[in-house]
Protein backbone atom coordinates (compact mmCIF):
# COMPACT_ATOMS: atom_id res chain seq x y z
CA UNK A 1 0.00 0.00 0.00
CA UNK A 2 1.37 3.58 -1.09
CA UNK A 3 0.45 7.03 0.65
CA UNK A 4 1.77 10.14 0.29
CA UNK A 5 5.48 11.01 2.34
CA UNK A 6 4.18 13.74 5.44
CA UNK A 7 7.09 16.02 5.67
CA UNK A 8 7.15 19.47 8.14
CA UNK A 9 9.25 22.28 7.06
CA UNK A 10 10.44 24.51 10.16
CA UNK A 11 11.55 27.78 8.93
CA UNK A 12 11.47 31.45 7.42
CA UNK A 13 9.83 32.99 4.34
CA UNK A 14 10.54 36.20 2.83
CA UNK A 15 8.70 38.22 0.11
CA UNK A 16 11.38 38.46 -2.64
CA UNK A 17 11.30 40.31 -5.58
CA UNK A 18 13.54 38.81 -8.89
CA UNK A 19 15.53 41.16 -11.12
CA UNK A 20 18.09 41.14 -13.64
CA UNK A 21 21.65 43.34 -13.91
CA UNK A 22 23.63 43.77 -11.13
CA UNK A 23 23.46 45.64 -7.79
CA UNK A 24 24.68 49.46 -7.80
CA UNK A 25 27.88 50.40 -5.98
CA UNK A 26 28.31 53.40 -3.30
CA UNK A 27 26.51 56.66 -5.55
CA UNK A 28 25.47 54.49 -8.78
CA UNK A 29 22.34 54.53 -9.94
CA UNK A 30 21.02 51.29 -12.32
CA UNK A 31 18.18 49.94 -14.14
CA UNK A 32 17.32 46.65 -12.90
CA UNK A 33 15.23 44.50 -15.25
CA UNK A 34 12.21 41.81 -15.34
CA UNK A 35 11.09 41.89 -12.29
CA UNK A 36 8.46 39.48 -10.45
CA UNK A 37 7.92 38.80 -6.73
CA UNK A 38 7.47 35.83 -5.04
CA UNK A 39 7.40 33.68 -1.59
CA UNK A 40 11.04 33.12 -1.19
CA UNK A 41 13.73 32.16 1.66
CA UNK A 42 14.91 28.50 2.68
CA UNK A 43 11.47 27.75 4.32
CA UNK A 44 9.36 28.77 1.84
CA UNK A 45 11.73 27.12 -1.24
CA UNK A 46 11.82 23.86 0.53
CA UNK A 47 7.83 23.82 1.34
CA UNK A 48 6.65 24.66 -2.26
CA UNK A 49 9.51 21.93 -3.67
CA UNK A 50 8.33 18.94 -0.98
CA UNK A 51 4.39 19.89 -1.72
CA UNK A 52 5.17 19.93 -5.49
CA UNK A 53 6.91 16.14 -5.30
CA UNK A 54 3.47 14.95 -3.15
CA UNK A 55 4.18 15.17 -0.25
CA UNK A 56 1.87 16.10 2.82
CA UNK A 57 3.59 19.59 3.50
CA UNK A 58 3.20 21.01 6.57
CA UNK A 59 5.06 24.57 7.36
CA UNK A 60 5.77 26.02 10.55
CA UNK A 61 6.72 29.19 10.14
CA UNK A 62 6.31 33.09 11.11
CA UNK A 63 4.32 35.89 9.23
CA UNK A 64 4.58 39.59 9.42
CA UNK A 65 1.31 41.84 9.00
CA UNK A 66 1.24 43.35 5.81
CA UNK A 67 0.26 42.61 2.58
CA UNK A 68 3.32 40.76 1.46
CA UNK A 69 2.90 38.86 4.70
CA UNK A 70 -0.51 38.04 2.79
CA UNK A 71 0.39 37.14 -0.64
CA UNK A 72 3.24 34.44 0.48
CA UNK A 73 0.69 32.57 2.30
CA UNK A 74 -1.64 33.04 -0.96
CA UNK A 75 1.26 31.90 -2.79
CA UNK A 76 2.49 28.58 -0.92
CA UNK A 77 -1.34 27.92 0.24
CA UNK A 78 -2.47 27.33 -3.85
CA UNK A 79 0.77 25.11 -4.43
CA UNK A 80 -0.70 22.36 -1.50
CA UNK A 81 1.28 23.44 1.61
CA UNK A 82 -0.44 23.88 4.75
CA UNK A 83 0.68 27.07 6.66
CA UNK A 84 0.99 27.06 10.05
CA UNK A 85 2.16 30.89 11.02
CA UNK A 86 2.61 32.89 14.07
CA UNK A 87 1.64 36.46 13.49
CA UNK A 88 4.07 39.04 13.90
CA UNK A 89 3.12 42.30 14.19
CA UNK A 90 6.19 44.26 12.06
CA UNK A 91 6.22 43.97 8.43
CA UNK A 92 6.76 40.58 6.56
CA UNK A 93 10.48 40.25 5.60
CA UNK A 94 11.69 41.01 2.39
CA UNK A 95 14.47 40.54 -0.22
CA UNK A 96 15.99 41.84 -3.53
CA UNK A 97 17.76 39.18 -5.59
CA UNK A 98 19.24 39.93 -8.77
CA UNK A 99 20.33 37.83 -11.32
CA UNK A 100 23.49 38.62 -13.77
CA UNK A 101 24.51 36.77 -16.97
CA UNK A 102 26.74 34.07 -14.74
CA UNK A 103 23.62 33.10 -13.38
CA UNK A 104 24.69 33.87 -9.80
CA UNK A 105 22.29 35.64 -7.68
CA UNK A 106 22.81 38.44 -4.68
CA UNK A 107 20.67 39.07 -2.32
CA UNK A 108 19.64 41.93 -0.09
CA UNK A 109 17.65 41.63 2.97
CA UNK A 110 15.01 44.33 4.26
CA UNK A 111 13.93 43.61 8.22
CA UNK A 112 14.79 41.11 10.48
CA UNK A 113 14.17 36.74 8.93
CA UNK A 114 10.34 36.10 10.95
CA UNK A 115 10.73 32.46 12.20
CA UNK A 116 8.93 30.50 14.70
CA UNK A 117 9.67 30.01 18.28
CA UNK A 118 8.49 27.10 20.20
CA UNK A 119 6.55 29.47 22.94
CA UNK A 120 4.06 29.63 19.65
CA UNK A 121 0.96 27.70 19.50
CA UNK A 122 1.10 25.62 16.18
CA UNK A 123 0.97 22.51 17.21
CA UNK A 124 4.68 21.36 17.56
CA UNK A 125 3.70 18.21 18.94
CA UNK A 126 2.40 17.08 15.35
CA UNK A 127 5.77 16.61 14.30
CA UNK A 128 6.12 13.29 15.59
CA UNK A 129 4.12 12.37 13.42
CA UNK A 130 5.59 13.56 10.06
CA UNK A 131 7.96 10.85 8.25
CA UNK A 132 10.61 13.24 8.27
CA UNK A 133 11.36 17.27 9.17
CA UNK A 134 13.68 19.83 7.44
CA UNK A 135 14.59 22.79 9.64
CA UNK A 136 15.97 25.78 8.57
CA UNK A 137 14.99 28.27 11.64
CA UNK A 138 16.58 29.51 14.60
CA UNK A 139 15.34 28.42 17.49
CA UNK A 140 17.00 25.29 19.02
CA UNK A 141 14.04 24.39 21.03
CA UNK A 142 11.66 23.71 18.00
CA UNK A 143 14.79 22.28 16.61
CA UNK A 144 14.26 19.37 19.78
CA UNK A 145 10.53 19.41 18.78
CA UNK A 146 11.74 18.29 15.08
CA UNK A 147 13.53 15.41 16.54
CA UNK A 148 10.43 13.69 17.74
CA UNK A 149 10.07 12.88 13.89
CA UNK A 150 11.53 9.45 12.54
CA UNK A 151 14.21 11.84 10.10
CA UNK A 152 15.21 15.24 10.77
CA UNK A 153 17.50 17.24 8.27
CA UNK A 154 19.09 20.30 9.27
CA UNK A 155 20.58 22.96 7.11
CA UNK A 156 24.15 23.62 8.00
CA UNK A 157 23.49 27.45 8.19
CA UNK A 158 21.76 26.72 11.56
CA UNK A 159 24.81 24.56 13.19
CA UNK A 160 24.82 26.67 15.56
CA UNK A 161 21.44 26.52 16.30
CA UNK A 162 21.98 22.69 16.53
CA UNK A 163 24.85 22.89 18.65
CA UNK A 164 22.87 24.73 21.31
CA UNK A 165 19.93 22.23 21.04
CA UNK A 166 22.76 19.33 21.58
CA UNK A 167 20.97 16.44 19.30
CA UNK A 168 21.78 14.35 16.74
CA UNK A 169 20.90 15.15 13.15
CA UNK A 170 20.23 12.71 10.67
CA UNK A 171 21.57 14.81 7.70
CA UNK A 172 23.61 18.12 7.93
CA UNK A 173 22.96 19.52 4.58
CA UNK A 174 25.60 22.17 3.05
CA UNK A 175 27.12 24.08 -0.12
CA UNK A 176 30.77 23.50 -0.14
CA UNK A 177 31.37 26.93 -1.45
CA UNK A 178 28.39 29.07 1.16
CA UNK A 179 30.92 30.48 4.06
CA UNK A 180 27.84 30.65 6.20
CA UNK A 181 27.97 26.73 5.90
CA UNK A 182 31.23 26.33 6.78
CA UNK A 183 31.54 24.28 10.37
CA UNK A 184 34.63 24.91 12.33
CA UNK A 185 36.31 21.42 13.91
CA UNK A 186 34.48 21.07 17.22
CA UNK A 187 32.08 23.21 16.43
CA UNK A 188 29.22 20.16 17.02
CA UNK A 189 29.45 17.88 19.63
CA UNK A 190 27.21 15.73 18.91
CA UNK A 191 27.90 14.98 15.07
CA UNK A 192 25.26 14.63 12.77
CA UNK A 193 24.22 10.63 11.26
CA UNK A 194 25.40 12.04 7.93
CA UNK A 195 26.58 15.15 6.10
CA UNK A 196 25.39 15.92 2.39
CA UNK A 197 27.77 18.72 0.85
CA UNK A 198 26.40 19.82 -2.32
CA UNK A 199 29.03 20.83 -4.98
CA UNK A 200 27.18 22.89 -7.49
CA UNK A 201 27.81 21.39 -11.26
CA UNK A 202 30.60 19.70 -9.86
CA UNK A 203 27.83 16.73 -8.44
CA UNK A 204 28.69 16.68 -3.96
CA UNK A 205 29.67 14.36 -1.34
CA UNK A 206 28.20 12.57 1.41
CA UNK A 207 29.42 10.66 4.67
CA UNK A 208 27.93 8.47 6.86
CA UNK A 209 29.20 8.42 11.03
CA UNK A 210 32.52 5.73 10.49
CA UNK A 211 32.26 5.22 6.95
CA UNK A 212 34.44 6.74 3.44
CA UNK A 213 33.49 9.64 1.62
CA UNK A 214 30.86 8.80 -0.91
CA UNK A 215 30.33 11.64 -4.54
CA UNK A 216 27.66 11.91 -6.07
CA UNK A 217 27.68 13.07 -10.11
CA UNK A 218 25.89 16.60 -11.15
CA UNK A 219 22.81 15.79 -12.45
CA UNK A 220 22.53 17.84 -15.58
CA UNK A 221 20.10 20.42 -15.92
CA UNK A 222 16.70 20.15 -18.50
CA UNK A 223 17.46 23.16 -19.90
CA UNK A 224 20.00 26.82 -20.08
CA UNK A 225 21.03 27.64 -16.07
CA UNK A 226 19.51 31.04 -15.38
CA UNK A 227 19.64 31.54 -12.04
CA UNK A 228 20.71 29.82 -8.98
CA UNK A 229 18.71 31.01 -6.16
CA UNK A 230 16.92 28.46 -4.16
CA UNK A 231 18.98 25.70 -5.58
CA UNK A 232 20.02 24.64 -2.25
CA UNK A 233 16.84 24.87 -0.62
CA UNK A 234 15.15 22.35 -3.26
CA UNK A 235 17.80 20.34 -2.99
CA UNK A 236 17.27 20.02 0.79
CA UNK A 237 13.34 19.33 0.17
CA UNK A 238 14.25 16.81 -2.11
CA UNK A 239 16.25 14.96 0.47
CA UNK A 240 13.99 15.37 3.11
CA UNK A 241 10.94 13.60 0.54
CA UNK A 242 12.88 11.10 -0.25
CA UNK A 243 13.81 10.13 3.53
CA UNK A 244 10.37 10.60 4.26
CA UNK A 245 9.51 8.14 1.21
CA UNK A 246 12.02 5.57 2.68
CA UNK A 247 14.73 5.72 0.35
CA UNK A 248 17.94 4.73 1.45
CA UNK A 249 20.49 7.81 1.88
CA UNK A 250 21.75 8.02 -1.63
CA UNK A 251 18.81 7.24 -3.32
CA UNK A 252 17.00 10.88 -1.49
CA UNK A 253 20.56 12.60 -2.82
CA UNK A 254 19.47 11.45 -6.13
CA UNK A 255 15.70 13.09 -5.72
CA UNK A 256 17.69 16.28 -3.86
CA UNK A 257 20.12 16.82 -7.07
CA UNK A 258 17.33 16.13 -9.67
CA UNK A 259 15.75 19.11 -7.93
CA UNK A 260 18.07 21.18 -7.46
CA UNK A 261 19.23 20.86 -11.50
CA UNK A 262 15.45 22.04 -12.09
CA UNK A 263 14.98 24.74 -10.05
CA UNK A 264 18.19 26.57 -12.13
CA UNK A 265 16.62 26.58 -15.40
CA UNK A 266 14.17 29.22 -14.24
CA UNK A 267 14.12 32.66 -12.58
CA UNK A 268 13.15 32.72 -8.83
CA UNK A 269 13.17 29.42 -6.30
CA UNK A 270 9.68 28.19 -7.52
CA UNK A 271 9.09 28.60 -11.15
CA UNK A 272 11.57 25.45 -12.62
CA UNK A 273 11.30 23.18 -9.63
CA UNK A 274 10.53 19.49 -10.16
CA UNK A 275 6.91 18.03 -10.27
CA UNK A 276 6.40 14.74 -9.87
CA UNK A 277 4.72 12.09 -7.37
CA UNK A 278 6.66 10.36 -4.66
CA UNK A 279 5.30 7.86 -3.27
CA UNK A 280 5.87 5.91 0.49
CA UNK A 281 5.13 2.51 1.10
CA UNK A 282 3.76 1.07 3.66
Amino acid sequence: MTRRPRVAIVGHVEWATHALGTFPTAGEIRALADAFDEPAGGGAVAAAQAAKLGAETVFFTALGADSAADAAHLVLSELGVAIRAAQRPEPQTRAISVTGTSGERAIALIGAPLGPRADDHLGWEDLADMDAVYFTGRDPLTLTACRTAPALVVTARRWRVLAEAGIECDVLVGSASDPDEQIPAGGLEIPPGAWAITNGMLGGTWIEQHERPHTWNPVRPPGPALDSYGCGDAFAAGLTVGLAAGYPLAQAIALGARCGAHTITARGGLRGQLTETVARMD
